[in-house]
């Protein structure tokens, strides 16, 4: 064979392996779980508190979502939320639907029941005006439960579905920002001490999320309450130099925290449950403890927002935010960045920066059970 035929059959033999390299690494892999469910308040919210909700707690409109594809959804932040960001390792190729938006079956791959304001108590929030409380986003599940069961056909086959899927849940927040620490509106203050309000907490936190595993839910992850003490509001109305947090707030939600780690290995006892805790609060307390470190500069002020830390009026439509948001942990008077919220996404699923970022494993581990 001459050997200008030999070059010509190894170059059409490295142009075909070429192609087949390049087609193998165009298809996606499938998600490392068939389905993730949301639940949740502001934090996660991605569009359940639109238009026919009748609330101040709304987020669809600029400059919310400014650098979110496609612009205002409902997210209360500039871009992705920590479970965008959660969906995108888990390898989901599109994000999640707000439930009120969901349709056909989308539910197979899981939906958002998130809603702004929302608590465990049902009162909580009450003065944004509507919202899904942690009892309506459950009525939401169990109605979604029963599509999945209609469309697999039987009880049985939604069950084993169910359980191979994640669920996340991020309560807690509100039944102190807007109920325990707003004495004006609530008397949660005035009946229960920080210790006898978390125990009140986590008993009907404890009832709920019970629900939620009768209705087929086996990988729970539970994420903490953050550092509600260091928000650029609660630093505006309570902090005397606007930097240092206020410590009575972060001291009743650290009592609320050590409960629900105590009530992850309670739930775990059970049949099949694999529960995890995320430590929110510990996330935030290391960001604020070395934020160059995490490439933010600005952790005490809103990116946009109103009056003192830019925290005292949360953002307005239309307000002009800051140019630099990649560096602010803050996007508005109460919730994190994009920037911010990739750093806790990240450290939510691997917990490799430090292992008290989850317990007892980080969500890549417990996708994998």
């Amino acid at each position: 064979m001459a050997h200008s035929e030999l070059r010509g059959m190894l170059w059409v033999w490295w142009l075909m392996l070429l192609a087949s390299s390049w087609l193998m690494g165009s298809v996606r892999a499938d998600p490392q779980v068939p389905c993730y469910f949301i639940f949740g308040d502001s934090l996660v919210d991605n569009g359940n508190n639109n238009d026919d909700m009748a609330s101040l707690a709304r987020a669809n409109y600029m400059p919310y979502g400014i650098d979110f594809p496609g612009g205002p959804t409902g997210r209360f932040s500039n871009g992705l939320t920590a479970v965008d960001v959660i969906a995108q390792l888990l390898g989901f190729e599109d994000f999640n639907p707000p439930y009120a938006a969901a349709r056909d079956r989308a539910v197979l791959t899981g939906v958002n029941f998130a809603s702004a304001a929302a608590g465990i108590r049902e009162e909580t929030g009450q003065q944004l005006g509507d919202r899904i409380s942690f009892r309506g986003q459950l009525e939401n599940y169990q109605t979604a439960v029963q599509e999945v069961v209609n469309i697999l056909g039987d009880e049985d086959s939604a069950a084993s579905y169910l359980s191979k899927c994640i669920f996340s849940v991020g309560l807690g927040s509100n039944d102190y920002l807007n109920n325990y620490f707003m004495p004006a509106f609530y008397s949660s203050s005035r009946q229960y001490t920080p210790e006898q309000y978390a125990n009140v907490l986590i008993e009907q936190y404890s009832q709920q999320i019970r629900t939620l595993y009768d209705y087929g839910a086996r990988k729970v992850v539970l994420m903490g309450v953050g550092q509600i003490g260091c928000s650029p509001n609660e630093l505006a109305q309570h902090s005397p130099n606007g930097e240092t947090c206020v410590d009575r707030i972060n001291s009743a939600i650290q009592i609320f925290n050590r409960k629900l780690i105590a009530l992850v290995d309670e739930f775990n006892t059970l049949d099949g449950a694999h529960f995890t805790y995320i430590n929110a609060y510990g996330i935030f307390e290391d960001i604020l403890a070395n934020p160059s470190a995490h490439g933010l500069t600005v952790t005490n002020r809103g990116c946009c927002g109103v009056g003192k830390n830019n925290g005292q009026i949360t953002c307005l439509p239309y307000q002009t935010p800051c140019p630099n948001r990649n560096e602010h942990l803050f996007w508005d008077a109460f919730h994190p960045t994009e920037a911010a919220n990739i750093i806790v996404g990240k450290r939510s699923y691997s917990a490799h920066e430090s292992s008290s970022d989850a317990y007892p494993m980080d969500i890549r581990h417990l996708a994998q059970i």
